[in-house]
């Protein structure tokens, strides 16, 4: 394992408070798409924690890392990282998607410091981050570009028009992280589109993929780190999670793709986010 037992506690420790953060949110906006962003929330906490060249005081370093985020929908999981990381006061979250707020329920990059690109429909952000991948590469530049897919946004044929386009140009500076908790709005992935064999389909269009327990940060470490010694193709991670992750009473279920939680329920889910981080922090003294 790359970690060490102090570097994953502190992780651990930050996707908790995260993941509090993101449901507080979603009380103060009134409702919220919490499944998704509890389950992509260790993804995103190794990303902006561990893996990523970002400081949130240094907006315009031009050699910094670039992350966008595909399956916008979960701007309310997203923008706590941004308040944490100090883009911006964590004071907006408490306007969340409230009318004059800036933060709306898809961030948007002209008024959110931090955002580096404005999603809205799905299928766009690869499409993006393949020309900004390639832009580095023309211009000779260091710096890596990530993006965070919904496994039913990967119904979209941009995505994989843009798959192509990754594997032509051997933008081996990309990766597609796709958080595969295999259900969407409407219902379980394979009812309502079916994506298997989901690697086969993109080691077919050219690309590195790894797959990986997506709400596992040891196993999330080290598939950024086999995805940096990648040459010559880019990187898809198949990130396995659960939706609602850490929620007891929603994870697992399609109904809380988006939600709202009265007082009785919201004492209930902090309730269980807190049993959730001690399960957790129990396996790392385990380890």
């Amino acid at each position: 394992m790359a970690l060490d037992q102090a570097e994953w506690k502190r992780l651990e420790d930050k996707a908790s408070e995260l993941r509090k953060l993101t449901l507080q949110t979603v009380i103060w906006a009134g409702s919220g798409h919490i499944g998704g962003s509890l389950s992509a929330m260790d993804v995103l906490t190794v990303l902006y924690y561990n893996e990523m060249n970002f400081d949130g005081k240094k907006l315009d370093d031009p050699d910094r890392d670039r992350f966008v985020l595909s399956k916008g929908h979960i701007g309310v999981g997203f923008a706590p990282v941004l308040a944490d990381k100090g883009c911006f006061p964590k004071e907006w979250l408490e306007d969340y998607n409230h009318t004059e707020s800036p933060l709306g329920m898809h961030p948007c990059s002209h008024m959110v410091p931090g955002v580096e690109i404005s999603t809205g429909s799905l299928g766009h952000g690869l499409p993006i981050s393949v020309g900004m991948a390639l832009g580095a590469k023309l211009a000779g530049k260091k710096w890596r570009t990530y993006t965070l897919l919904g496994d039913g946004e990967s119904d979209e044929g941009s995505n994989w028009e843009a798959a192509m386009a990754g594997a032509k140009f051997k933008l081996d500076n990309l990766v597609a992280i796709i958080d595969r908790n295999k259900l969407m709005m409407d219902g379980p992935t394979e009812d309502v589109m079916p994506l298997e064999n989901f690697g086969d389909k993109w080691r077919a269009f050219g690309w590195e993929v790894i797959e990986i327990n997506g709400n596992s940060i040891p196993e999330i470490v080290d598939a950024f780190a086999k995805a940096r010694e990648v040459k010559g193709k880019p990187t898809a991670i198949i990130a396995n999670t659960t939706k609602g992750c850490g929620i007891d009473f929603i994870a697992g279920d399609y109904k809380w793709h988006y939600g709202a939680f009265a007082s009785d329920l919201a004492d209930k889910a902090f309730d269980s986010l807190n049993r959730y981080h001690e399960q957790r922090l129990a396996a790392v003294k385990g380890a």
